[in-house]
């Protein structure tokens, strides 16, 4: 009997592909499953971003510089759990979470330390921040004012892509309206103020991290961006301006050919999405991603395994033609990345970059019989479960519903059992283990970071005008209750040094909370 073989997302995979593939398209042109651009890395790598914060914007400012100085092109700022979630740092709530999965911010001020001698004007900067990504977009713009820069130069992006936070990670604040809102007034302001900014990234990293298989982390995080599409041609804006202004976070795992196939299928299927809800533009139906290397592949066991597979999965995110890209340190199973393990991984994506030779041509893989078979087919699995989810009305109410978070638990559960089983081979844990598991050195985070922000926090708020900030609060709260746009008034908030928790209250007084 024949051996079957099966990608994680249950596609079968043949002993051998012969049939021929009719590959007419060309790289840069619709429907861009070849790659967004004509001539992608021949003119310019991806962007190296790593993914860095944590403890107090000074200890996070230290190593941007060195990040800097190691080669990396853009930033990418990591939030501490109190900061995702609204809460200040002297905030009950916040016990024990300070600093320690990020950096901790929580006015102006702490901004101005964290970019430190940093252009903001000259610099690309990411930040993950959904539920709160509206008050962290208002501090960098309040920052690049203080700079000096001129703000129709600033570039970067917020992840504030809030229904995969209902569906897989949990830091969100408000109910899906009132979310979904927050997110269309920062299209209709950055469009105007800041529009080299790109006001999203649909994140499809959180659910394929809490279990997803390739094809639903494709199909939710599309069906995502569709929800935002829709939601914000409702508000009157026009797909043609904002889409541009969209991008997308995907996962990148172990599995080569089934990762790239994804990659592509995406591009071919967004710009099918946008040009059926009216968009024109080529730009507008572009899929331009960042990818990260997968966190949930990475093992405490034997961890220097995972330099290869953070290999690995750089060539996939190359491969399938990434915009950007953050590689993960190998003990991040164990701890924060330290230094060395941050520098290893950066090393990683230059070393492929310049080395590996998947620079020199547009889209290597274009052709082969199997990747393009594997496209195809994950492309088709994916429209499945698009047209399941539309069928339910749409992300949102497939998400109320809890049709998303059923199928990723299903899907994780299987997972778990084939590693568990042995069907699924985990190098190090269950198949070539060793008894001699040293752990590496790990990076730790001092629990005083707490009070050095209390601290802080009690200064400010003696010295701030606190009139204006009462004034400057009140004005979000009414507005909160009708249309008006609440970005003007976050910024001009932040410019008075009205406090992140302060801000995220003040809206929690008129929405409450998501239960």
């Amino acid at each position: 009997m024949e051996k079957i073989i099966q990608t994680d997302s249950g596609i079968t995979i043949a002993p051998l592909y012969t049939e021929p593939v009719n590959m007419q398209e060309e790289p840069g042109t619709f429907p861009y499953t070849r790659g967004i651009h004509a001539s992608m890395y021949r003119d310019k790598l991806w962007t190296m971003r790593q993914y860095a914060g944590f403890s107090t914007a000074e200890e996070s400012n230290k190593r941007y510089h060195y990040l800097l100085s190691q080669g990396v092109m853009g930033l990418s700022v990591a939030f501490d759990l109190p900061t995702q979630i609204g809460y200040d740092s002297d905030h009950a709530m916040s016990e024990g979470e300070v600093g320690k999965v990020g950096v901790a911010i929580d006015s102006l001020e702490d901004m101005e330390i964290l970019f430190k001698d940093i252009s903001l004007e000259q610099i690309s900067t990411s930040m993950t921040i959904n539920a709160t990504g509206f008050i962290l977009l208002a501090l960098y713009i309040a920052l690049a004012k203080r700079q000096g820069a001129d703000l129709q130069k600033i570039s970067g992006t917020i992840q504030n892509d809030i229904l995969k936070e209902y569906a897989a990670r949990g830091t969100f604040i408000y109910p899906p309206q009132p979310s979904m809102r927050i997110i269309t007034d920062i299209f209709a302001y950055c469009s105007k103020e800041v529009p080299k900014w790109n006001t999203i990234s649909i994140s499809g990293y959180h659910i394929r991290e809490a279990g997803a298989n390739a094809v639903q982390e494709l199909a939710f995080t599309l069906s995502n961006g569709k929800s935002y599409l829709q939601a914000a041609i409702e508000k009157g804006l026009d797909i043609n301006v904002f889409a541009k202004r969209l991008s997308f976070f995907f996962n990148a795992h172990n599995h080569l050919f089934e990762e790239v196939a994804k990659f592509r299928a995406a591009r071919r299927m967004w710009a099918h999405i946008t040009t059926e809800l009216g968009a024109t533009d080529p730009k507008a139906q572009m899929l331009r991603f960042h990818t990260q290397t997968g966190g949930s592949t990475l093992t405490a066991q034997q961890p220097h395994n995972n330099i290869v597979r953070v290999a690995i999965q750089t060539m996939a995110a190359t491969l399938g033609g990434t915009q950007s890209l953050h590689t993960n340190g190998y003990d991040e199973a164990l701890s924060l990345p330290t230094e060395e393990a941050a520098r290893i991984a950066l090393r990683t994506q230059q070393i492929v970059g310049y080395e590996s030779g998947i620079a020199d041509t547009v889209d290597p893989l274009a052709g082969s019989y199997y990747v393009e078979a594997l496209t195809n087919e994950v492309e088709a699995k994916a429209w499945e479960l698009i047209h399941k989810i539309d069928a339910m009305g749409g992300a949102v109410s497939a998400i109320e519903q809890g049709f998303v978070q059923d199928e990723i638990a299903r899907s994780a559960y299987q997972y778990q059992r084939e590693i568990e089983s042995k069907e699924k081979v985990i190098i190090g844990v269950n198949k070539f283990t060793s008894t001699d598991n040293q752990p590496p050195e790990v990076f730790r985070i001092d629990d005083s970071i707490r009070k050095i922000q209390s601290e802080r926090l009690k200064s400010l708020r003696e010295r701030r005008d606190n009139d204006a900030v009462n004034a400057c609060l009140q004005r979000i709260t009414e507005a909160a209750s009708t249309t008006e746009n609440l970005m003007p008034l976050v910024v001009n908030a932040v410019e008075q040094l009205c406090t992140l928790g302060e801000i995220a209250d003040a809206l929690r007084a008129v929405w409450g909370e998501y239960k």
